[in-house]
C-alpha cells in the first residue's frame, strides 16, 4: 500500500552511502564508544570486543520524519517515529574489520497517520462528506521485538576512531493498523464503522508483505 512508499521516503532521508577504509584487527582496542546513524535513527552506540573473532553491540535508533501521504485517495499528514534499542552479537570470521552481526530490537517504531478531509472521500465502498467522517487518525505498528541480521565492516580514521558500515534486515512482522474517525455526524454509525473497518482491513492486507526493515547504518566510534 502507499504506507509502504511513506516508508520508502523516510529511507532516503535518513540512508547514508558505503565507506571503505583499511582492515581493524582486535588489537586496536576492544571497548568502542560512539554513535550510528541510518535507516534505524540516531542514537549512541557501545561494544566490547572479546578477542578476534567475536564481540557485542548495543545500540538505539531515534528520529521522527514527517510527511504527506495518500492512502486509498485520502491524505494523511504522517509521522515515522522511529524508537527501538538492539542488542547485536559480532562474530569476525577473518579476525578482522568484517562482522556478521545476529540479535534482537526492542521495536517501538510506529507511524501515526492523521487526516481531515475537505472533499467528499470513499471509505470501505461508500462515498462520505467531511461532514459525516470527520477526523481519521490512525496508527501503524510492529512486533514489540524483532530478530536482527546483518553484515558490517569498520575501518580506521585515526588514532582511536574508526567508521564503520552495515546492512542488513529487522525481521519486524507485519505492520498492524488502526483507524478510528471522530468528530464527524456518523463517527458512531454502525454502516459508517462497517465501512471504516473495511477500509483498515483493506489497507492492512496491502502492508502484509513489508515484514522486513532495511538496515542501512554508518558507525563513528572511538576505540579504547
Amino acid at each position: 500500500m502507499s504506507s509502504a512508499r511513506f516508508l520508502a521516503a523516510a529511507l532516503l532521508a535518513l540512508t547514508s552511502g558505503a565507506y571503505s577504509a583499511p582492515t581493524l584487527s582486535a588489537e586496536d582496542g576492544q571497548w568502542v564508544v560512539g554513535v550510528s546513524g541510518g535507516t534505524n535513527g540516531i542514537a549512541p552506540e557501545i561494544g566490547l570486543r572479546f578477542g578476534e573473532h567475536v564481540g557485542i553491540r548495543a545500540n538505539g535508533g531515534f528520529f521522527n520524519y514527517s510527511h504527506t501521504e495518500n492512502i486509498d485517495d485520502i491524505d494523511y499528514d504522517g509521522k515515522l517515529k522511529l524508537n527501538s534499542v538492539g542488542l547485536l552479537a559480532d562474530w569476525f570470521p577473518m579476525a578482522g574489520g568484517f562482522r556478521i552481526s545476529a540479535g534482537v530490537r526492542s521495536n517501538g517504531n510506529k507511524i501515526d497517520l492523521h487526516a481531515t478531509p475537505t472533499a467528499n472521500v470513499l471509505v470501505g465502498d461508500v462515498s462520505y462528506t467531511p461532514a459525516q467522517v470527520g477526523n481519521l487518525d490512525g496508527k501503524v505498528e510492529f512486533n514489540s521485538l524483532s530478530p536482527t541480521l546483518t553484515l558490517g565492516y569498520g575501518g580506521k580514521l585515526g588514532s582511536g576512531f574508526t567508521l564503520g558500515f552495515e546492512a542488513g534486515v529487522v525481521m519486524q512482522g507485519s505492520p498492524k493498523i488502526n483507524l478510528a474517525s471522530t468528530g464527524g455526524t456518523l463517527s458512531s454509525n454502525a454502516t459508517f464503522l462497517a465501512e471504516l473497518e473495511q477500509e483498515r482491513q483493506q489497507a492492512e492486507d496491502d502492508a502484509s508483505d513489508f515484514k522486513f526493515w532495511p538496515v542501512v547504518q554508518v558507525h563513528f566510534l572511538y576505540r579504547f
